[in-house]
């Protein structure tokens, strides 16, 4: 493995009597790099980090972080990584500065250090004058903040972050990439799971994993370039949900969703539809502000490659029997 390579798989399996959790991943991060893993509830986020935590061991295949192996060395894999889960685990009858001792215990920061790394864990979370409060007493991101500085006080050059946005208000998300970006500046690599799309674009590079497996991977603007040949266009008109309906039976629409307050329609021929389109919501009695081809989002590209890979299952199931 290089240098610069700090997380390598190849193949990496995890079953659970018959349940495939994770479905022959294969990955390659490089230092300083933010890598987003993407999918739904259920898809193999949680279980993929954990195996590359040293957590849990894999069925088959091999990861290796940081240089270990995750099967064979696991307790060296836990010493050189940062870890945060998705329900932070902090102790909430503690103080903040009582759980940045803990934790600097627990990772082995030495004593001639832990009062620096304290400081700057305190400075980066913005918790210098809270950190006397009880950490049960601390609003949502700041409790997210401090997670992440106790993941941090050992200096690991890998993190690892399980859904760590979740449940947390927009403004607080925002601010927790703030620091992200700022630790992937210094050369730290940040491998973060998530299903929220938005986040998904802050991150380098993507991978989007469903039913355990990788569907496809690479920068934000890759998959919506690469991976969406089709057109997709955005409809603003009255009640959506009723136009849902109607646009699903133009000639030439092959997916029409709900998005936002609108909809947005996947077709191979943009420019025959959009006058169809109209026609047909003003013939329903549904006004229509805008029907306009637009650049692809994640949740567009996402939806369609699931769609796609559902559509092929079938098929593939056949061919196995």
């Amino acid at each position: 493995m290089g240098n610069e390579l700090r997380v390598e798989t190849k193949d990496l399996t995890k079953r659970f009597g018959g349940f495939t959790a994770v479905d022959g991943v294969s990955l390659e991060i490089p230092r300083g790099e933010i890598f987003g893993f993407l999918g739904p509830n259920g898809a193999g986020k949680s279980t993929t980090i954990r195996i590359l935590c040293g957590l849990l061991a894999p069925t088959s295949g091999w990861a290796v972080v940081n240089g270990f192996d995750v099967a064979q060395s696991p307790d060296l894999v836990k010493s050189s990584i940062g870890y945060m889960s998705q329900r932070f685990s902090l102790y909430d009858d503690l103080t903040v500065e009582e759980n940045l001792d803990f934790f600097a215990g627990v990772y082995g920061v030495p004593r001639d250090r832990r009062e620096e790394r304290k400081a700057y864990v305190l400075r980066m979370a913005g918790l210098e004058n809270e950190r006397r409060r009880l950490t049960a007493q601390l609003a949502g991101g700041y409790k997210q903040r401090l997670a992440l500085g106790c993941a941090i006080l050992h200096e690991p050059p890998i993190l690892f972050l399980d859904e760590p946005t979740s449940g947390v208000d927009p403004l607080s998300r925002r601010a927790f990439w703030d620091l992200i970006y700022d630790l992937a500046g210094q050369g730290v690599t940040v491998f973060v799971t998530t299903h929220y799309m938005d986040e998904a674009e802050y991150c380098d590079r993507i991978a989007l994993i469903y039913r355990g497996a990788i569907i496809a991977g690479g920068s934000p603007a890759t998959l919506k370039t690469q991976f969406m040949p089709e057109d997709v266009l955005e409809i603003q008109c009255d009640r959506p949900q009723d136009a849902l309906a109607v646009v699903e039976q133009v000639e030439g629409i092959r997916e029409v969703a709900l998005f936002g307050q609108g909809l947005h329609a996947v077709t191979g021929e943009a420019g025959r539809v959009v006058d169809a389109i109209r026609l047909r919501l003003d013939a329903a009695g549904l006004a229509v502000s805008r029907v306009e081809k637009i650049v692809p989002s994640l949740e567009d590209v996402f939806v369609s490659l699931i769609e796609a890979h559902d559509r092929a299952k079938p098929v593939q199931e056949e061919v196995a029997r």
